[in-house]
This record gives C-alpha cells, sequence and structure tokens, in this order.
C-alpha cells in the first residue's frame, strides 16, 4: 500500500510539473508576440536592387521600421524569377523577422508558370498587408525603334529583318506576361531576354543591347522623364496619373488588354495571428503618411490599404486570371 501511494504522489508531482512546464511555454510564447519586435525585422526582396519590388519594399522598410520601433532591412534575394528569395522566406521561423515583399509573380503566376516549384504560394504564406499596385509601360529605345504608337510598333515588329527583343525582369514576371499576352493579342514576335530584375534590365534598355520592355513603371518613369525611354502605352485598363498623355495598349488597337503589376507583404504559414496584424497595422499606416503618398504619386503607383483577410482574397482572384493567361500562353518554365 505505501508502495502504491509513492507512485501516486511521484505521478502527482511529475503532472504538476508537465502543467507548469507548458503553462510556462505558453506564457513565453505569448510575452514572444507581445513583445514583437524586439530585434530587426528582414524583408526580402526576390529581385536585384533597383527594380519596382525593391523600390517598393524600401519605401515601406523605413516607415514600418519607424512605427515598429526596430529597424526592418530589405534584402535582395533574386533568381528564378522570384522563387529563390520567396522559397527562403518560406523556409523561416514564423516568427514575423524574416517576411516577404512577394509579387504578382512569386504569388499569382510561377505556381502555375513553373513546372516544378519550390514552394507553395498558398500553403506555405499568410498573406499580411498589400503595398502597391502599378501599371506596366511598353516602353522602347528611343534609338533601336522608331515606333511612337502601338500601331506603328506592330507594324515595325513585323517588317523587321530579326525579331525586336523583349526584355523582362525575370520568367514568369508580370513584365514577362505582359509581353507574352501582347504577343498573343497582335501576332508579333518578341525575342524574351530576361534578367534578374528590373534594375539591370532597364540598364541595357537604356543601352541599347535590349529594343523594348513592359516594365513596372516606376522603375522605368525616371529615365521615361529623362528621354532615355519612349513610352509607347501603359498595360492597366485605364491611363496612368504618373503619364496622363500616354494612352493604354487597349485604346491604342488592342481592345481587352489589361495586365497590371501589384506587390504585397506575406509572412511564413504559422506565424502567429497577433504578429500578422502588427506588421499590418505598420504597413497601413505607412501608406498614409504624407512623405509616402507623395513617394508613391512621384512613380505612379497606387495605394489599397487591406486587411490580412482582404488580402487573401484578392491574390486568390489574382491566381485564377493568370492561372488562364499562362495556360493561353503556352510558357512553362522548368
Amino acid at each position: 500500500m505505501t508502495s502504491f501511494r509513492a507512485r501516486r504522489r511521484t505521478l502527482r508531482a511529475l503532472a504538476a510539473s508537465f502543467l507548469l512546464a507548458a503553462g510556462s511555454l505558453a506564457s513565453t510564447g505569448a510575452f514572444a508576440q507581445s513583445d514583437y519586435p524586439n530585434r530587426a525585422i528582414r524583408m526580402v526582396v526576390p529581385f536585384a536592387p533597383g527594380g519596382t519590388t525593391d523600390i517598393f519594399a524600401r519605401i515601406l522598410a523605413e516607415h514600418m521600421g519607424t512605427i515598429l520601433g526596430q529597424q526592418v532591412i530589405v534584402d535582395n534575394k533574386p533568381g528564378a524569377g522570384g522563387n529563390t528569395g520567396a522559397a527562403g522566406v518560406a523556409r523561416s521561423e514564423p516568427d514575423g523577422y524574416t517576411i516577404l515583399m512577394g509579387t504578382v509573380g512569386t504569388q499569382a503566376i510561377n505556381p502555375f508558370l513553373y513546372t516544378k516549384m519550390p514552394y507553395d504560394a498558398e500553403k506555405d504564406f499568410l498573406p499580411v498587408a498589400f503595398a502597391a499596385g502599378v501599371p506596366n509601360v511598353l516602353e522602347v529605345n528611343p534609338k533601336n525603334v522608331k515606333a511612337t504608337t502601338v500601331k506603328e510598333l506592330i507594324a515595325e515588329a513585323k517588317a523587321a529583318k530579326q525579331p525586336m527583343t523583349m526584355a523582362s525582369s525575370g520568367n514568369g514576371t508580370s513584365i514577362h506576361l505582359s509581353g507574352e499576352m501582347f504577343q498573343q493579342m497582335t501576332g508579333v514576335k518578341f525575342v524574351h531576354v530576361p534578367y534578374k530584375g528590373s534594375g539591370p534590365m532597364v540598364n541595357d534598355l537604356v543601352g541599347g543591347q535590349v529594343d523594348l520592355s513592359f516594365d513596372n513603371l516606376p522603375s522605368s518613369i525616371a529615365q521615361i522623364r529623362a528621354g532615355n525611354l519612349r513610352p509607347i502605352a501603359v498595360t492597366s485598363a485605364e491611363r496612368s496619373a504618373a503619364l496622363p498623355d500616354v494612352p493604354t495598349i487597349a485604346e491604342s488597337g488592342v481592345p481587352g488588354f489589361d495586365a497590371s503589376s501589384w506587390f504585397a507583404i506575406f509572412a511564413p504559414a504559422g506565424t502567429p495571428k497577433a504578429i500578422v496584424d502588427k506588421l499590418n497595422a505598420a504597413a497601413n499606416k505607412s501608406l498614409g503618411e504624407a512623405a509616402v503618398k507623395q513617394r508613391y504619386a512621384e512613380v505612379g503607383a497606387q495605394m489599397n490599404v487591406m486587411t490580412p483577410d482582404q488580402l487573401g482574397a484578392f491574390v486568390k482572384a489574382e491566381q485564377a486570371k493568370w492561372s488562364k493567361v499562362v495556360k493561353e500562353s503556352g510558357a512553362k518554365l522548368d
């Protein structure tokens, strides 16, 4: 009997220790969330410096860091149309200290374009906050291309002895697929030249190594204003306030053409809701600041404040849209 009672006391003591440890872990986790952030946050940009994704990441990182009280460091990880950087974030600890500046490419195009994906765009990420929406701009090097309108460009491309070269920021990006859509709808044929981001692509376009691009407006607008690139048309359904005199492709003789880009913040799946909400609040507050509004206006960006749930629904709609574009283009990448 004495032995039985002793064993029972031992079991009770072990159970109490287990409950105490579990409670301690739970309270530690809760404290970690309430204390967040207590060190620098890394915002991964899956493209090279100087491109549109990088531009918005740096604008928001600066202001979010001030709001959160910790530095938000931009880390460029280009490669595979954005897949390399995005995959790295997907494998990161879901603690809010590694986040992704995702794009329409990484979250809505690549899953249907690449036969082998290093991440699941739906299961491996949580939507955090919408960053920006931008039109793409069909632009040409004025020394290489004579055309000033869409109709003239189509005629010049079809008459050219050698196919014109079409640069993009990477395979499967909205810049690439905007060009693919244009070729499908007009019957012209370009030679696609992918880069690891808009920055190096724009440099070569200005230098004349390539002929044209369907670049995101923010990364090209300075060169357009300087006269180094000629804008032919924007890819959105409506004209851009930043280039009000530049027509849309749809109104230039290709009815129904509409292809815009967007950028948003994502966190690894499993990130606590309290941390996601704190990041969302910081991003949305940043978008309301006068300096950010002015910078967005300068580069022709559109703001759209969203909750994480609203962003999730938006991404699903974009995936449905772009999956059709990829399928109809017949494009596939390994």
